[in-house]
């Protein structure tokens, strides 16, 4: 017997497969018919405390009881519970499918509070731009397939005036410092050497053993998609930052091929875990959870925070290899995640806190929320307003996928709109034109009792990843 077998005889998902087979396989080894052994496989199914003292299957009618109270629980517990409510911030320009997508994930009954920021579209599992605390549980989904997806801006001591003279000299540097493009790596001999990847964890859990050379030959590069890095100009307007207009580089980019297959697994291995009414319903399969009661929680939790310091490390790299190019020092930095979770207290109590697409803004806090390739990103203050659970947008967020924007636009009219502003773009894919996204303006007007600007960044040399649509 195999475990195709086990569960065509209505077992699983779950750890109760594995203990279904080995108790199958001890039964044939002592001369039992595979005939018989299913009959009482489908005995035991039925009747579990029926067998609680058996010497073969004990085991397994223990499992299964036990979850059955367990699936018992949670039913009785969904049955019960409506989906929490939580505020929208810019709903007019929401898509509904991104709202009920929400609400399907406050009706788990460990979800205790959330919010959907004003760039919010819809997402795999969770919308993007969606914040949620849970109690005890890691939501792998929640948290997003790029884990510890960030920015980061260096603002750099030379005045703004002085780019002009120099923009040959910062595209040359991007060229020759960042590498784009899914799966990008450098040689290596030519890789970077970061102290992330002394870290033991990599060493620990196999998934990461399996992926850390690969890992180590990615730090510094940046993916496909909307990651960039941009040099431009920034007028600060806070004291404590540093008024003032400046040159600065502006990154965003995650954990790349690694962040990637953690995600992965993880979301995988909590399927398996599901309670099977939950696990039968397609939009409850994408939210599958991990207690961090459990070992796999806690693997998870640890993998997860370990793509946040390696996506760090990631722009450390590529801002400390432009800065070394052009020769000049770094003044002041701010960056954060908004693809991740953290523990939190919130209403005196503490949670899980998942940011997909959102932006950590608790009273003082900055952060950075980038517009598009011919817009602002602005530097925000935190004001720490508990409704959104101390969270504001991580963008402009898109207004239409990636196809319907390939099939929109056309490079010739926005080269047009990026001369005339003065950017020059070195590479992206037409899906990432500023057309395709919601007015960085407006989301950031909808949110002004969330973040307050203390600067404002203009791009002027773009880099992102080359879709092959450049020469339209």
């Amino acid at each position: 017997m195999n475990g195709n077998d086990i569960i065509s005889l209505g077992f699983g998902p779950g750890p109760v497969v594995g203990i279904a087979l080995s108790a199958a396989n001890l039964s044939s080894e002592r001369g039992r018919r595979d005939k018989d052994i299913k009959l009482t496989l489908s005995a035991l199914k039925e009747k579990p405390k029926d067998f609680l003292h058996d010497e073969i299957f004990g085991e397994l009618a223990q499992a299964l009881a036990k979850q059955t109270v367990d699936d018992e629980k949670l039913k009785k517990m969904l049955e019960d519970t409506k989906p929490k409510p939580f505020k929208i911030w810019g709903e007019e320009g929401i898509g509904n499918n991104a709202i009920e997508q929400m609400h399907t994930a406050m009706q788990l009954p460990f979800a205790v509070k959330g919010a959907l920021m004003a760039d919010s579209h819809l997402g795999y599992g969770l919308p993007i731009g969606g914040v949620i605390a849970c109690d005890n549980v890691v939501v792998p989904n929640f948290v997003g397939v790029d884990i510890a997806c960030r920015v980061k801006l260096t603002i750099l001591d030379m005045p703004a005036k002085e780019l002009a003279g120099m923009k040959d000299k910062f595209k040359n540097a991007l060229l020759r410092e960042t590498k784009f493009g899914k799966g990008v790596e450098f040689t290596r001999s030519g890789r970077h050497n970061h102290g992330v990847m002394d870290d033991p964890l990599w060493d620990k859990i196999e998934l990461l053993r399996n992926g850390k050379n690969k890992a180590h030959n990615q730090l510094g590069t940046s993916g496909s998609g909307n990651h960039f890095v941009d040099i431009g100009t920034i007028k600060v307007f806070d004291e404590e930052l540093g008024e003032g207009e400046y040159v600065a580089i502006l990154s965003h980019s995650g954990s790349r091929g690694i962040g990637h297959k953690v995600a992965s697994h993880y979301h995988k291995l909590a399927i398996s875990l599901m309670p099977k009414q939950f696990n039968h319903i397609a939009a409850f399969r994408n939210l599958a959870w991990l207690s961090l009661d459990t070992d796999e929680g806690q693997e998870y939790w640890e993998a997860m925070n370990l793509m946040g310091r390696y996506a760090s490390a990631n722009h450390a790299l590529i801002h400390e290899s432009i800065i070394r190019n052009i020769g000049v020092n770094a003044m002041s930095t701010v960056e954060n995640h908004h693809n991740y979770s953290w523990l939190e207290e919130h209403d005196g109590k503490d949670y899980i806190v998942h940011r997909k697409g959102a932006t950590p803004a608790a009273i003082g806090e900055v952060g950075v929320i980038p517009g598009t390739m011919a817009d602002s990103c602005f530097v925000v203050r935190g004001k720490g307003n508990a409704e959104s659970l101390c969270s504001s947008s991580h963008g402009a967020g898109r207004q239409m996928s990636r196809t319907d924007a390939k099939n929109s636009f056309t490079w010739s009219e926005w080269k047009r709109v990026l001369e005339e502003k003065g950017i020059e773009l070195i590479s992206a894919g037409l899906d990432e034109v500023p057309g395709a996204y919601k007015d960085i303006h407006e989301v950031m007007a909808a949110q002004v009792d969330l973040v307050d600007p203390i600067a404002e960044f203009s791009p002027k040399i773009v880099r992102m990843a080359d879709d092959g649509t450049a020469e339209d």
